[in-house]
């Protein structure tokens, strides 16, 4: 029975797991060393008796090396191999976007953002150029208005777990592939969380997408109520009163039942239904925004009255210190 070998660290693991299992002894699935357990990957390799591996970025090119698997698979991996690596056996990558387009980094999320009406799977062979190998599989789905990445990724796992191990046996049987339009290719970088604050001077339709593409897994787009953090849990564009005196981030409505406030943006009004502050857990918006006086979005002023705060107590403290 053919062996391969599997990276996988992020949420596409557990489905490509499960469509090599069924075709292939598969070796280990490698995951980060210094990464968070990952009950849903972890559990389902236990089911399968596949081992585990915890490793560093230096130790793979290693554990390739000498387990020599007919092939290995990567899906969910933010590294490069180098080619000394990449020469020791097959490798195949799965790249959740339309390659060319979306090489790099964020791909479902930045399609969102990008207001793009497909998504897509791609399995690919790898060289050592960034995401350019011949396309053994692709597939597209369609990006609904109100679509999250959570329900992308549920999507394209499922056909993952379809489609993976079949691309993989027809590669080894000898299928090479379509190599890809360099001409067509687009790239998108990496994401930090830093990028996920809310700029409510932007229309609706871009901050609801900000807000779709960076929900569960992710760690959701962000405003701040004053110096308060607040991330948006859901939120829909709705229609509203047309304002033409207009704060972007400023609180227009609450409702009189507690489930939303409504906030201006660029262009129109976004309802927010839910939030989560901090660390805290999701609540309704209004139980966080209490005040239609309330603008969301760190603004000079609220940084103007921490900093005046702050040196009151720091001038307090100063003075109740006895001097010598």
């Amino acid at each position: 029975m053919r062996s391969v070998l599997l990276i996988g660290m992020g949420p596409t693991a557990a489905t490509a797991l499960e469509s090599l299992a069924a075709q292939f002894r598969v070796i280990g699935v490698i995951r980060d060393a210094t990464g968070e357990p990952d009950a849903e990957v972890e559990g389902r390799a236990a089911e399968l008796g596949v081992p585990v591996l915890r490793l560093r970025h230096a130790e793979i090119g290693d554990t390739i090396i000498k387990e020599q698997p007919d092939c290995v698979i990567i899906s969910s991996y933010h590294r490069i191999l180098n080619e000394r690596v990449i020469r020791a056996s097959r490798f195949i990558n799965v790249h959740y976007s339309p390659l060319p387009r979306y090489r790099g980094r964020a791909n479902v999320n930045w399609a969102i953002i990008n207001g793009e009406r497909e998504a897509a799977i791609t399995i690919h062979r790898i060289v050592p150029e960034l995401d350019a190998g011949n396309i053994l599989y692709q597939e597209t789905v369609e990006i609904g208005p109100h679509d999250t990445v959570g329900h992308i990724y549920s999507v394209l796992n499922q056909i993952q777990r379809e489609k993976l191990g079949d691309t993989v046996v027809r590669h080894l049987d000898g299928y090479e592939g379509t190599p890809q339009d360099e001409s067509e290719a687009t790239y998108g970088c990496a994401r930090v969380p830093a990028d996920g604050e809310i700029d409510w001077s932007q229309p609706t339709e871009q901050i609801y997408a900000l807000i779709r593409a960076l929900s569960p897994p992710y760690p959701g787009a962000y405003t701040y109520l004053g110096a308060r953090r607040i991330t948006v849990a859901t939120a829909r564009p709705v229609d509203a009163p047309r304002y033409v005196g207009r704060v972007p981030g400023r609180v227009v409505a609450r409702s009189t039942g507690g489930s939303f406030v409504d906030v201006l943006s660029g262009d129109g009004v976004l309802r927010i239904f839910e939030v989560t502050a901090e660390d805290g857990p999701v609540a309704p918006a209004p139980a966080i925004i209490t005040s239609t006086r309330h603008t969301l979005g760190l603004r000079p002023a609220d940084l103007l009255l921490r900093i005046e705060e702050l040196e009151k107590r720091l001038a307090k403290l100063h003075t109740s210190i006895p001097s010598r």
